[in-house]
């Protein structure tokens, strides 16, 4: 009970750390391997002006999420435009860029892990099984913003703009969208995720400069073996990437928390390189 649990309550977890992820990649085409970084700035932001300050957390967390957006969208303009249509130069110069923001986040607070405090503190039982609050509310928070999003891409005209770039760019073009103003929407959003997902990861795990890694691997993941594209693809591969490493670490040994992640990655390319599920639009 307590691994069913936990694997529910962190897979809400994963699948918002993916979903700004696998929105750059549904509807730009390009895997955003600065993706990490976000986490790492919504982390170290809301450490700064929640813990360093003392300002209330909520307010913390929506600074994150605006920083956060505004580091998207300065990435679109000055380094993914000017690249457009080459998508290994726009990946590997994300990657840079994300090693780049690391150094920079060593040289102003240090290369030693930070303890971010919970954001909801205490433990409560359910079933039987010890759930802190702050993985509760980390989940629930998770679920509240994928299903907004769900709704906002349904339902909206901004949302179906995105669908219309994801599945066909010239064909969106055509229709009177403008794709360039989609992309940067969609950057600014992705990046707005990104932070948020970086402050429950880190009140989870811990602050500390290499902590993009780890949510950048489990992203990848969530694309390459969902193959999909979409929000409700990537709920469903979050939750076999989060049973997966739950799994691991309760029942083998919590060093191997990601390696059975890669080792899926690995297999999926091998065996079926358009993912479990194929590819469609957002």
């Amino acid at each position: 009970m307590q691994i069913i649990i936990q694997g529910l309550l962190l897979s809400g977890l994963y699948a918002l750390i993916a979903m700004g992820f696998t929105l750059i990649f549904s509807v730009g085409r390009v895997l955003n391997l600065a993706y990490g970084a976000y986490l790492l700035i919504g982390g170290y932001v809301y450490f700064t002006i929640s813990q360093t300050f003392g300002v209330p957390k909520l307010i913390g967390l929506l600074l994150a999420a605006v920083v956060g957006c505004l580091v998207g969208l300065l990435k679109y303009r000055l380094l993914v435009k000017p690249l457009k249509g080459d998508h290994v130069a726009v990946e590997i110069s994300t990657l840079i860029l994300a090693v780049v923001l690391q150094a920079g986040v060593v040289f102003l607070y240090g290369d030693s892990s930070k303890i971010l405090l919970p954001i909801v503190p205490g433990v409560t039982h359910v079933a039987g099984a010890s759930v802190t609050y702050n993985l509760l509310a980390a989940t629930f928070a998770s679920w509240a913003i994928l299903i907004g999003l769900y709704l906002f891409v349904r339902k909206t005209h901004v949302g179906r703009a995105m669908q219309a770039v994801s599945m066909d760019n010239r064909g969106a073009a055509i229709s009177g969208v403008d794709p360039d103003k989609i992309n940067l929407f969609t950057w600014g959003l992705s990046g707005a995720l990104g932070a948020t997902a970086g402050v429950f990861f880190a009140s989870y795990t811990q602050l500390s400069p290499s902590m993009w890694v780890a949510p950048l691997i489990i992203s990848v993941a969530v694309v390459i073996v969902g193959g999909i594209g979409s929000i409700i693809g990537t709920l469903v591969v979050a939750h076999i990437v989060g049973f997966m490493e739950v799994l691991a670490v309760a029942v083998i040994a919590p060093e191997l928390r990601g390696v059975f992640t890669m080792l899926l990655i690995i297999v999926v390319l091998v065996i079926r390189p358009q993912g479990l599920f194929g590819r469609e639009e957002l």
